[in-house]
């Protein structure tokens, strides 16, 4: 867990998601969860150097967690299904965030975050109880959320799958602030949304027997 915790942060730095200390990253864990430590840097990350924190807070070990452990205890709260938890600071997703705006259905492939819609929560500060509410409100039945005039948080089962989620958000952040600039952006229809959703069921790789 820990090595696949240090993996995806370090990932996130490779492809430009973090700079510095501006994102966290975390995985559950029996006791809470093992999260990237207050002030951590992908490029100097190690496995030993993740703290471990319950999810009311409380340090199993001397390593300072991230100031933003509440903001993952939520989101681990509200999906069940979340073994990992990214938030970064990446440009397309900050920028966007920054004009108060969430991700809305420019794109059949938003639905990928589970809804046809990313949502943005109203800006609070960083590492405070506030945040970590409003995060949970706007994650509600998605995957992914922005943060007004902050970043953006995305939540996956598996650590390669948060890695694919950070990445697909940011290009999609970007997209779509292409197109606001060209224009206003044509949104999909409930129905054109809904008969994407439907396709998609049958989208990816599947089991093929020998000699089908």
């Amino acid at each position: 867990m820990r090595d696949q915790v240090a993996w995806l942060y370090r990932a996130l730095g490779d492809r430009g998601l973090i700079v510095g200390s501006s994102g966290n990253v975390s995985a559950r864990s029996p006791e809470g969860m093992v999260i990237t430590p207050s002030g951590g840097d992908p490029e100097t990350v190690t496995a030993a150097g993740l703290a471990r924190v319950t999810m009311d807070g409380v340090a199993l070990d001397s390593v300072t967690p991230s100031s933003e452990w509440a903001l993952h205890a939520t989101v681990y709260r509200e999906r069940p299904d979340a073994g990992f938890v990214v938030h970064t600071h990446a440009d397309a997703c900050t920028a966007l965030a920054c004009l108060g705006s969430g991700l809305p259905a420019f794109h059949y492939m938003v639905l990928q975050f589970g809804g046809a819609d990313v949502r943005c929560a109203p800006y609070v500060t960083f590492g405070t109880p506030a945040l970590a509410r409003l995060a949970g409100e706007a994650i509600r039945g998605r995957r992914a959320c922005l943060l007004g005039n902050h970043g953006m948080v995305v939540c996956a089962a598996t650590a390669a799958e948060a890695l694919s989620q950070a990445v697909l958000l940011e290009a999609l952040c970007r997209q779509y602030l292409l197109a606001l600039s060209a224009g206003t952006p044509r949104l999909l229809t409930a129905q054109e949304m809904a008969d994407a959703q439907e396709r998609f069921k049958t989208y990816g790789p599947r089991d093929v027997q020998p000699g089908t």
